[in-house]
């Protein structure tokens, strides 16, 4: 789940089509970056999850906490109560799920709870498909299994493209809020890289929603690789406190604190 809130964190500054960038030489962690939406959603699911609470309730408390994270407008209409809201086929339901990928113990399962936190804010089929995609992801990564199986299993079950590669994305891609339009070329971040943080350069790289992409190729890219420790230890301190003892709990929950030092895997 950091691998998620670093990747929202980095990717902050350069979420829109006036800030985007096209290079994998940046700085990490930019002036003025910081926990966006994605991050706020992300711990709320974890709390959901830890706390039996409904998604819904989740989210709506979390926004209420932190109101000025960046919410889209349909998000924000939907806490609201607004009559048609709640059926987005965009990207926000991927972004915040991967606490379900590293808590689920089955595929199915996994899948499963994905829907359910998507389908209330995000009651599309490409919206659920987006999140059970990412989901399935990181649980396939955390069990061992290579690339190819987690490209081949994830494409069976969406339908996604994922043998581009990032140069030939990159070269004619844009700004889109789309869960089809965006979150394949994330999970192809991922597969294309060579270590954790590339896999948030790639993302980044792309130009297109850099938050989303990063949180969403980040979380994945931990589940497989680990994450550094001096990663974790700069990613909570972009939290508050309240936001650091959830992140925390969530970890004790899964067996382990935040502060172990993860066994790292080369492929």
């Amino acid at each position: 789940m950091i691998g998620a809130i670093m990747g929202d964190v980095v990717g902050s500054i350069y979420e829109s089509p006036t800030r985007a960038i096209k290079t994998k030489s940046f700085p990490l962690f930019g002036a003025g970056c910081g926990p966006t939406d994605d991050s706020v959603l992300t711990l709320a699911v974890a709390e959901a999850l830890m706390s039996d609470m409904n998604f819904a309730r989740a989210y709506r408390k979390h926004y209420a906490r932190y109101p000025d994270a960046g919410f889209g407008s349909g998000f924000v209409a939907w806490t609201a109560g607004a009559a048609g809201s709640g059926r987005s086929y965009g990207n926000g339901a991927a972004m915040r799920v991967s606490p379900i990928g590293f808590w689920g113990k089955s595929l199915q399962g996994v899948l499963d709870l994905a829907r359910q936190s998507a389908v209330v804010t995000h009651d599309d089929p490409r919206a659920i498909k987006s999140a059970q995609a990412v989901a399935a992801a990181i649980f396939l990564a955390r069990s061992g299994r290579s690339k190819a199986e987690i490209a081949r299993a994830v494409a069976a079950l969406s339908g996604y493209d994922l043998t581009r590669k990032i140069a030939a994305i990159r070269a004619g891609y844009g700004y889109d809020l789309t869960a089809d339009g965006s979150v394949p070329e994330a999970i192809v971040a991922f597969l294309e890289s060579s270590g954790f943080e590339d896999a948030i350069r790639n993302a980044v790289s792309l130009g297109g929603d850099s938050d989303t992409q990063a949180a969403i190729a980040g979380g994945i890219a931990e589940a497989y690789y680990g994450i550094p420790r001096r990663f974790e230890r700069v990613t909570l301190a972009y939290l508050d406190e309240d936001q650091k003892r959830l992140a925390n709990a969530f970890a004790r929950f899964r067996g382990r604190t935040l502060r172990q030092r993860l066994s790292f895997r080369s492929r």
